[in-house]
């Protein structure tokens, strides 16, 4: 076994010897004090904190110990456990209020840990016995948890906390495996084009033409293929760099499904297997292998890239067109713009639309969401009071600074008409994109399909092979991988 590897188990094994058995023994005692821990543990995550939060209890009361983890960049994203923190005033209130003796103290533990290892954290401290209460993760784990056992079937329960009345009806779909609800969303994003205005101006773009643009992909009057074009010329210019004209995601992760979903693929039918479809698929490999290998768009190593290059690369302002998330904007004018004026400097340099149509696929603008959920756990001793927890953390106020803190979209229908949320300029604009969103799949089967799918991206892109060598590669693997549970069309 190699030190990397080994030093990758010590950490994750660190974090969940730190997972403190769920809804431990109530204790009588009144406690009153606050206490904050900062650990650093090693390779997969930076300064995990551990905020314990502890309540006054009534006599002859129950003090029940909570436990939340939470994933969270900060700090613009740390509102995710922090809002269940916050929280906890009002859901011992609400207690009171009903004359239940129960009491939350809470307990959260939040860092950014790789979304794998984090993943992995979760079963591994459910495996042994030692899962948090709640656990925020992405709805596709779902796919995973449910089947496996790891979180609990809340359906039945939603239904007795008024808050969860306001949540966006659509979003609950996301929540669903087996026809049954398995958590609560917490937040929502779009995946937009990005485009850099200053780079348009210099390729000869009037000030109409680029304040337009947004208007002219909703309309399907820029395409796909028009934003690759503008690409190419800008590259065969000299206004960007060759590989420059448009970027993706240096990584594999949902975003790359909607390429699929833009050139008419379908992922989910009736039963239980996944879909793949190879029409749609060879339209993606043929786009990708054309961008890196023959038009000197894309460079043929951005997969290789890692995402702090990435983000420079862009707010520096040497790419034409970049699709990422909706959440990045407020990471950009946090970490990476701040000295140079914040958000009002991505304001004059940088725009965003949907993702264009593809004209020889779906000829729809399109997008995804990819809704963060709110999950309890099996282990949980008091689901009741989890879920009491998250409501009181589901309500315009909190779910709103959390929004505007990381540039997500907020997952309730009164945000609407909510003036603080409202009144935020990226979040008004951004919100329309939500007509054109998609969703990932919740199936145990979604992982291997996405890493087949995704050997095909690499693939071509790095020019491997060719777009139809790579399609016999994917269909082999997935059949391989899944058998009767994917079917090839």
């Amino acid at each position: 076994m190699t030190t990397r590897k080994w030093m990758t188990i010590v950490a994750l094994l660190a974090l969940v010897s730190m997972l403190l058995p769920a809804c431990a023994t109530p204790t009588p005692e009144v406690v009153k004090e606050t206490v904050v821990v900062k650990e650093t543990v090693p390779v997969t995550v930076k300064e995990t904190v551990v905020v314990k939060e502890t309540v006054a209890v009534p006599t002859g009361g129950e003090l029940v110990h909570l436990v939340a983890r939470c994933k969270a960049a900060p700090p613009h994203e740390e509102g995710r456990c922090n809002n269940l923190l916050a929280a906890v005033g009002a859901a011992n209130a609400a207690l009171a209020e009903k004359g239940d003796n129960r009491r939350i103290e809470l307990e959260i533990i939040q860092d950014n840990a790789d979304w794998g290892d984090y993943k992995t954290e979760f079963e591994l401290a459910s495996d042994a016995g030692e899962a948090p209460d709640i656990i925020c993760s992405g709805h596709e784990h779902i796919g995973d948890w449910a089947p496996a056992g790891y979180i609990t079937d809340v359906t039945d329960m939603i239904g007795d906390y008024p808050e969860f009345d306001d949540v966006i009806d659509s979003l609950w779909n996301a929540t669903k495996w087996n026809g049954k609800m398995w958590g609560v969303p917490q937040d929502a994003e779009a995946r937009p084009m990005y485009f850099n205005k200053t780079k348009l101006k210099e390729l000869g773009w009037s000030d109409e033409e680029i304040a337009s643009l947004p208007d002219r992909v909703a309309k399907g009057e820029f395409t796909w293929e028009d934003m690759l074009d503008t690409a190419e010329a800008a590259v065969k210019a000299g206004v960007v760099a060759e590989g420059n004209g448009w970027w993706h995601r240096p990584k594999n992760g949902p975003d790359f499904l909607y390429y699929y979903y833009a050139a008419g693929g379908q992922i989910q039918d009736e039963g239980d297997a996944l879909i793949f479809e190879k029409d749609a698929a060879l339209k993606v490999y043929k786009l990708l292998y054309s961008a890196t290998q023959e038009r000197g768009i894309l460079s043929p190593t951005r997969l290789d890239g890692d995402w702090t290059s990435w983000h420079t690369g862009w707010t520096n302002g040497d790419v034409l067109f970049l699709f990422g998330g909706s959440w990045n904007w407020a990471e950009w004018f946090s970490n990476y713009v701040a000295d140079r004026g914040g958000e009002d400097y991505l304001w004059e340099h940088f725009g965003f639309s949907a993702i264009p149509a593809l004209k020889e696929g779906k000829d729809t603008p399109i997008t995804l969401t990819h809704p963060l959920v709110y999950m309890v756990s099996s282990q949980c001793e008091y689901p009741d009071l989890a879920l009491l927890l998250i409501s009181k953390a589901t309500t315009p106020q909190l779910n709103t600074d959390y929004a505007i803190a990381s540039g997500h979209l907020g997952i309730l229908k009164s945000q609407a008409d909510y003036p603080p949320y409202t009144s935020n300029k990226f979040l008004s604009q951004v919100l329309p994109l939500l007509k054109f969103t998609t969703f990932l799949p919740n199936s145990p089967y979604w992982s291997a399909w996405s890493e087949a799918y995704y050997l095909g991206i690499q693939s071509v892109e790095s020019g491997d092979l060719k777009p139809e060598e790579a399609l016999d590669v994917v269909v082999e693997q997935l059949q391989n991988e899944l058998g009767e549970h994917v079917v090839i069309r």
